[in-house]
C-alpha cells in the first residue's frame, strides 16, 4: 500500500524546523568566529595579546586612563590603582586593579575588557592581565590584580589612529561559578586567583 503523501502544511513546518536549526548552528559558530575577527582588527576596542614588545620605545608619549567597573550579583569593588598614567609608545608598563570582597564567602570573578577610542584596540597589546583568568576572593580580601601592556608604535602609522593622545582601557567584573573542588580548596589556598596583599577576615 502506498503511504500517503505529506501535507502541505507538514511540509511547511518541516522546512521551518530545519531553516531554524541550521540558523541556530550558524550562530553558535558565528560568536568565536566574531571574537576572532575582534582580537586580529580591535574591532569595537578589542586589545591584542602580545608575547613580545618592540625592540625599543619611542621618544613620543601617550596618555592612558584606566576605568572599572562590577556587574550586578559580585559583591566586589574594583578600582584601578593609577587612574591615568602618560606612557612611552612601545614601552611596556604595567598598572594595578584593586579588588575588594565585600561579602563574607569565598566568591569568583571573571572580567571583560575594552578600550576607547575604539580603533585604538588593535594597538593596545597586553603581555600579561588578570582578565586572562578566573579570579578568586576570600571573604573580606584585598587583592591587586596587574596588567602589563604596551601601545603598538605602528598606531603613528594608522591615519584613523595617529591623532589619538589618551586611550581609556575598562574592565567590568562579572562573577563566575567556582571551579570543581576549589569551593573546598578555599578554606586553607587561593588556587584561581591572585595572591591576596590584606584580608580582614575574623
Amino acid at each position: 500500500m502506498a503511504s500517503s503523501p505529506v501535507s502541505r502544511p507538514a511540509r511547511t513546518a518541516l522546512a521551518l524546523a530545519t531553516f531554524a536549526g541550521c540558523m541556530v548552528g550558524v550562530a553558535y559558530a558565528a560568536v568565536p568566529l566574531y571574537e576572532l575577527f575582534c582580537r586580529v582588527t580591535g574591532f569595537g576596542g578589542t586589545t591584542q595579546v602580545a608575547d613580545t614588545a618592540p625592540v625599543e620605545a619611542l621618544d613620543q608619549t601617550i596618555k592612558v586612563r584606566f576605568d572599572a567597573n562590577v556587574a550586578a550579583g559580585l559583591d566586589w569593588d574594583l578600582d584601578p590603582v593609577d587612574t591615568e598614567i602618560e606612557v612611552q609608545i612601545g614601552a611596556i608598563t604595567e598598572t594595578l586593579y584593586q579588588a575588594a570582597s565585600l561579602t563574607g564567602e569565598d566568591s569568583w570573578g571573571t572580567a571583560t575588557f575594552n578600550v576607547s577610542p575604539p580603533q585604538a584596540g588593535a594597538y593596545f597589546n597586553k603581555m600579561h592581565c588578570f582578565c586572562f583568568e578566573l579570579q578568586h576572593l576570600a571573604p573580606g580580601a584585598v587583592a591587586d590584580m596587574g596588567v602589563v601592556f604596551f601601545v603598538d608604535p605602528a598606531i603613528l602609522d594608522d591615519p584613523s589612529a595617529a591623532r589619538i593622545d589618551t586611550i581609556t582601557l575598562s574592565y567590568t567584573m562579572f562573577p563566575a561559578d567556582a571551579p570543581a573542588g576549589a569551593e573546598l580548596a578555599a578554606n586553607t589556598t587561593n588556587p584561581v586567583g591572585p595572591q591576596p596583599v590584606a584580608d580582614t577576615q575574623n
